[in-house]
């Protein structure tokens, strides 16, 4: 297992952490519920089977408001991006973990509001989700044979009143909004009219070196106007590097991600892990990127609004419902995540050191999902790198494999969605959606979007052919508005690109991480991202003659 995680009973973990506590927990609805359930810093849903990084622990001192999970985004990242890993010896004796009051309190609070949503839907018990035990009658499926339950998908092309859409001015002045208002109205929950207003600080600006390119970092803070309701406050944490020497405004690259300090706290406490480490000197992401000349942004989605339940009626979804708790279909914290890095597009075009018309935006596992949310919904953006997403992400939630409704409408995962959404795990089924996430990854055209996943054994859970033929069934709408699709519809063998037209997909060999497919998404951005042309660092001449 990972650091500090011993195999217990079929169905239970043992997981002990850096300060010494150890926790044995039984399978719930998914491994990342009862993670989360305790708090602990991991994404696991691979947890017991696979050797994939992302089962390691990364920390339990957190604050509870920021439950997080595994994201090897760069910054910290497994020293096996060439080679596999060993895993590190687990304790000898390892020690008890007891559960914060805090981190208690928020799980209630979570609760709690996941039953006042059911109990406004008229829910009585909703369908349990796919568990990662293979014993477990709850068995996640791993059988491309019994995936395709539902034989067919919603048409992108196709009016509510039976017309088919064949032209551009249908798909945008028709079309499109009826999809937009399915996903509002059922899936994601409406952003609210009238939002309050966002005022950029630069907190600090500092001339820096990442690896051998000079860089201008600044840290910002986005204050929301909160007179509407003072006792909540809101800010945007923001953090910008572009290379010094850039001869004009760059492209930027703006991740979803963990704040710095947070970030260099897990290098401290896994030094094994981070950038420089052994056997893990290769370049970040942000390094890939100030080598093409482009400047490279950090978003804090959880500066903003907390990923659970208990804090939809804090951030900025609290702030706009006064403390209130959500209507059913009221936006949940995927859109919500998605409105802050509409404002950090705003605070880009106000800087001229960026080109505000090339800003790309990663996301990986939950922030992947949010990432193809922000793509599908803020036209300003030019590209989006859409690391291994899953269900509620660019994963057909008609394609029974992996991760399910019933784990994203569960206590720890549905604040994610509007409320509405907890029907298609109640009543519903997901056949009765009347939208699939091919149609999510359609709202993006003509947009280039690229499509990232792990390999089964390690990232199954997000399930990489569901995310591919979610890529397929957009092609035609790409098609429509004069764009190429992925030029197949064949599941492609493992490794292969697939990059040549506006959607790109690629499954990488690796587990639940981006780092991978980080060099091939940067060859397929080169094609619509393009510094000024006397940008000169170290290692950027032969990248841009490319």
């Amino acid at each position: 297992m990972g650091a500090g995680t011993t195999i217990g009973p079929i169905g239970e973990a043992v997981i002990s952490t850096a300060s010494g506590n150890t926790v044995t927990v039984k399978r719930q609805t998914s491994e990342s519920q009862y993670c989360q359930h305790y708090g602990l810093a991991i994404y696991a849903q691979d947890m017991i089977s696979s050797n994939s990084i992302s089962r390691f622990i990364l920390s339990l001192g957190l604050s509870a408001t920021m439950p997080a999970f595994l994201v090897l985004s760069g910054a910290i990242r497994p020293a096996a991006q060439t080679a596999p890993a060993a895993p590190l010896a687990a304790p000898a004796t390892p020690p008890r973990f007891t559960p914060t009051p805090e981190q208690l309190a928020i799980q209630a609070a979570s609760e709690k509001d996941h039953q006042r949503t059911m109990d406004l839907l008229g829910i009585k018990e909703l369908r349990r989700g796919a568990d990662g035990d293979a014993k477990s009658p709850y068995a996640a499926n791993y059988d491309e044979s019994k995936a395709d339950v539902y034989s067919s998908l919603p048409d992108p092309l196709l009016l509510k009143n039976g017309k088919r859409v064949t032209s551009a001015k249908l798909w945008w002045t028709k079309r499109r909004p009826e999809i937009v208002e399915d996903f509002d109205r059922e899936i994601l929950g409406r952003v609210p009219a009238n939002l309050p207003k966002v005022t950029w600080e630069v907190v600090s600006t500092t001339q820096e070196k990442n690896g051998d390119v000079a860089v201008v970092t600044k840290r910002l803070t986005g204050h929301v106007d909160n007179s509407a309701f003072p006792a909540i406050k809101v800010d945007i944490d923001l953090t910008l590097s572009t290379p010094a020497g850039a001869a004009g405004p760059v492209p930027v690259i703006m991740e979803f991600g963990f704040s710095k300090e947070f970030m260099a706290a897990m290098a401290k406490r896994f030094p094994q892990f981070a950038a420089g480490g052994s056997g893990n000197q290769g370049s970040t992401w942000q390094q890939q990127v100030l080598a093409r000349g482009w400047g490279y942004a950090e978003l804090i989605p959880t500066s903003y609004q907390a990923d659970n339940g208990a804090g939809l009626t804090e951030g900025i979804i609290g702030l706009v419902n006064k403390g209130q708790p959500r209507k059913l279909d009221d936006w949940g914290t995927l859109r919500a995540w998605a409105w802050g890095a509409s404002r950090a597009l705003d605070y880009f075009e106000t800087d001229k050191a960026v080109d505000a018309r090339q800003v790309g935006l990663e996301g990986h596992s939950r922030y992947g999902k949010a990432t193809l949310v922000t793509m599908a919904y803020e036209p300003r953006l030019a590209i989006a790198y859409v690391s291994s997403s899953g269900e509620g992400g660019a994963k057909l939630y008609r394609h029974i494999f992996g991760e399910q409704v019933g784990n994203v409408a569960g206590t720890n995962e549905y604040h994610w969605m509007a409320g509405n959404f907890l029907k298609y795990a109640g009543p519903l089924t997901v056949g009765d959606l009347p939208v699939d996430n091919h149609e999510l990854i359609a709202l993006c055209a003509p947009r280039p979007v690229f499509i990232s996943g792990g390999a089964t054994n390690g990232d199954g859970w997000v399930d990489a052919k569901g995310m591919f033929l979610a890529a397929v069934g957009a092609g035609p709408v790409y098609r429509l508005l004069g764009k190429r699709d992925l030029g197949t519809a064949e599941f492609p063998p493992i490794e292969t690109a697939l990059i040549d037209g506006d959607l790109a997909f690629r499954q990488h060999a690796g587990g639940h991480t981006p780092a991978p497919n980080w060099p091939t998404f940067l060859d397929f951005a080169g094609r619509y991202l393009h510094a000024p042309a006397a940008v000169k660092t170290p290692s950027t001449e032969g990248l841009n003659a490319r």
